[in-house]
């Protein structure tokens, strides 16, 4: 059985933008491509040489990990992040607006929203996706899907999106693997097969019947990953889109270099 919560190294590469890459290894195993453009939700974080997932909660505001903080400039309507798709958008972010209870040592309240510096214009390959209604747990065994531009092999990267599907475990069986969550994660994966988010996947949407229900947080090399379970901060999300707190735009988690 894996070691019963993360490793040092782990918690530092998903805290800090900074930290090595090698101390994450994994890969989508059994994910495909995407039809371009199929999930026009999706958001790529371009933080420095660093890289996060995201997606757009409204015109101008993108949901992500609060372990993605950085100087970001974000991506909308893209496929291939490396070419010059007629269908990208770039905006930068006006405001971070990071939980105030984030805890980078225990991935607690492991979620931030981007205010964007001007709204994005919603199209075929531009939209947003809904959230939770109410703040119920998922159903254990509720099909999923998780999409990013990360690792699709241990050395391989991508530049087009992949998704791979993936279930809800039950807190019973988290619990063998992580036994310190909180009310505020969900555990997601195949027993079976070797399916999960990867390095660079890192921050992007759990999605469940259309749903965004979860964000990519944390994980071993092997399923299940952890997300952020959004329904649990569902007051926290309506009082940050309604506030607009602002951050500046050079502050970072403290963590060691």
């Amino acid at each position: 059985m894996s070691q019963p919560w993360p490793p040092p190294a782990l918690l530092l590469l998903l805290s800090c933008p900074w930290a090595s890459a090698g101390a994450l290894q994994g890969h989508i195993v059994g994910g495909h491509e995407v039809r371009p453009h199929s999930h026009p939700y999706m958001a790529y974080l371009k933080i420095g040489t660093f890289a996060c997932g995201g997606f757009l909660v409204a015109p101008d505001w993108v949901m992500t990990a609060a372990h993605c903080m950085g100087n970001a400039t974000v991506i909308l309507g893209a496929h291939d992040i490396h070419e010059p798709e007629k269908t990208q958008q770039v905006r930068g972010v006006l405001r971070y607006h990071l939980h105030p209870a984030y805890d980078p040592d225990t991935m607690s309240n492991d979620t931030m929203l981007l205010k964007l510096t001007a709204k994005a214009a919603l199209n075929d390959y531009v939209k947003t996706i809904p959230l939770p209604k109410t703040s119920s747990d998922l159903p254990t065994g509720t099909k999923c899907s998780v999409a990013g531009w990360g690792l699709i092999d241990d050395d391989q990267a991508t530049d087009k999106l992949f998704e791979t599907q993936l279930s809800v475990y039950s807190r019973r069986k988290r619990i063998l693997f992580y036994p310190h969550l909180d009310t505020g994660m969900v555990c997601a994966g195949s027993f079976h097969q070797l399916r999960d988010a990867s390095q660079g996947d890192s921050a992007g949407p759990l999605v469940c019947n259309k749903v965004a229900q979860g964000i990519v947080s944390f994980g071993y090399n092997n399923p299940p990953g952890v997300y952020t379970r959004i329904s649990n901060y569902l007051p926290w999300i309506r009082r940050a889109l309604r506030k607009q707190q602002p951050w500046s735009l050079h502050w970072f988690p403290s963590c060691p270099r």
